[in-house]
């Protein structure tokens, strides 16, 4: 018994030698550590429990998973795991996961097709039970790839793909909520920042809510401005707004990243947020709430998608590739002008 306990912590303490502690057979140490598939007395499952604690048992996740058919991981990809967007909705997930037995493996694939393609390939090869992926690739890309029966769900998407199911935020009906409300403030002329996407010929959804507003209210397309989905980003191109001969009076930033960089080009420019400029953001981090003024901002539910992805990803269910959307909420700050 002494030998066995020295072992404690040298990681080699086995699956035998907690059954030898208990004076059991290893199939009951299985049973109690797996919670099953045989009961075991009560007594007997705290002698095994006991022997584990003693000598620091560490069961072998990989036999265990051979066994039970599950690793209890889930893969998760996104574009730019510096965003606060992502970095929020990534721990919303991992919460998510972790109430249902799950650990969460995330990976960043830096808005890189090919980074994407070695991040899933390195995801299937551990095996993980699901696959929640924030996709750069074309949809016949992302239904090519060799995922081995992998389920996965889509996340911040605008469109669905045939045979993977896709749970995401209503961009549009935000957008045009966010443009509505700086028409509301008496704003004619509204320009949009816009992040770039790799495949130009698909058009951002919260451009097409902005559009959808605007021709609502009668008026014309304010001016667009198309860049990275970074800080730097939104300041460049505020830049350039600015520069127009007639630069436009409110903007509604497709992000809260964009936004913050759009609030330095126009303190900058010695101008004030909202008196010479409203600005409204989309995503509703916790960005928008500790930026100067505080932005009015299109929040995305992300607790809610959370909760769907997981849902979807453990679904024992065929997938069926239709698209779940869930509206936005208006959090009402100061830099729209209320």
């Amino acid at each position: 018994m002494a030998n066995l306990q020295a072992q404690a912590g040298s990681g080699k303490v086995t699956r035998t030698d907690v059954a030898r502690y208990a004076g059991v057979s290893t199939a009951v140490v299985s049973y109690v550590i797996n919670g099953g598939p045989k009961p075991v007395a009560t007594a007997t499952a705290a002698r095994v429990r006991e022997a584990i604690k003693v000598l620091q048992y560490q069961p072998n996740a990989t036999a265990r998973a051979l066994s039970l058919g599950s690793t209890r991981l889930l893969g998760m990809i996104v574009p730019d795991s510096t965003n606060p967007y992502f970095a929020e909705l990534t721990d919303a997930i991992a919460q998510a996961a972790a109430a249902r037995g799950y650990a969460l493996l995330a990976a960043n694939s830096r808005t890189d097709a090919n980074t994407e393609r070695q991040n899933t390939l390195n995801l299937v090869s551990r095996q993980v039970d699901a696959i929640i992926l924030a996709t750069v690739l074309s949809p016949s890309e992302v239904a090519a790839m060799p995922v081995q029966g992998i389920p996965r769900v889509l996340i911040d998407q605008s469109s669905a793909v045939h045979g993977i199911p896709t749970i995401s935020t209503d961009f549009e009906q935000g957008a045009a909520m966010g443009v509505r409300h700086l028409i509301g403030h008496g704003h004619e002329d509204i320009g949009i920042l816009v992040g770039k996407d790799i495949d130009p010929s698909r058009v951002d959804p919260r451009q097409n809510g902005w559009r959808k507003a605007l021709r609502e209210a009668g008026l014309p397309d304010g001016p667009a401005e198309f860049t990275e989905f970074t800080r730097q980003g939104g300041y460049e191109a505020t830049l350039r707004l600015l520069e127009l001969p007639k630069p436009p009076t409110a903007i509604f930033a497709s992000s809260d990243l964009l936004a913050v960089g759009a609030l330095r080009a126009i303190h900058e420019a010695n101008m004030s947020v909202p008196g010479d400029i409203a600005v409204v953001s989309f995503d509703g981090t916790s960005e928008s709430e500790f930026s100067w003024p505080q932005l009015t901002t299109v929040r995305q539910p992300i607790n809610q998608i959370a909760d769907a992805v997981l849902e979807s990803a453990l679904s024992s269910d065929e997938p069926d590739g239709e698209i779940q959307l869930f509206p936005t909420d208006l959090v009402i700050r100061r830099s729209c002008g209320c």
